[in-house]
């Protein structure tokens, strides 16, 4: 299958998805294939994780007035793929109506563990997820 369109989705779309978002745009930086980020619970516009803008950086990834969005029901369709970063979120997402092509990250990947939410955290560990998402946004990547 080919997907015009990337969602990644996690709960508030202010960490990984963004980072993960600019890594794989950075990726497919001359293919004409959509990237963004949703969170699943997004009560109001927020920005980027200060920890995790100081990150991407550091990295010369520069997200301009990124703000986080709601996942809605207009995000599904046939040529979007959307990717959670663990199982319980996929299970979430697919409860909504008309969820389709959802998948945990490490499912495209091959990867056995899971991208750890660094919300919260040290600055440490967020330079270690965005580690972690840096080589499987590399292996998803090459699939796609």
């Amino acid at each position: 299958m080919i997907y015009k369109k990337v969602i990644f989705v996690g709960r508030r779309g202010t960490c990984r998805e963004p980072m993960a978002m600019a890594l794989l745009q950075r990726a497919f930086d001359r293919c004409p294939v959509e990237v963004c980020a949703r969170g699943l619970v997004v009560l109001f516009s927020e920005p980027m994780n200060p920890k995790a803008e100081e990150v991407l950086a550091v990295n010369g990834i520069f997200l301009q007035d990124y703000r986080a969005s709601q996942l809605s029901q207009e995000d599904f369709s046939d040529d979007t793929l959307v990717i959670t970063f663990h199982q319980d979120m996929k299970e979430k997402v697919m409860e909504l109506e008309g969820a389709k092509n959802v998948y945990v990250l490490t499912e495209l990947t091959g990867d056995e563990l899971e991208i750890i939410d660094p919300y919260g955290g040290e600055l440490l560990q967020y330079e270690i997820c965005m580690e972690t998402l840096g080589n499987s946004i590399r292996k998803l990547a090459s699939t796609l």
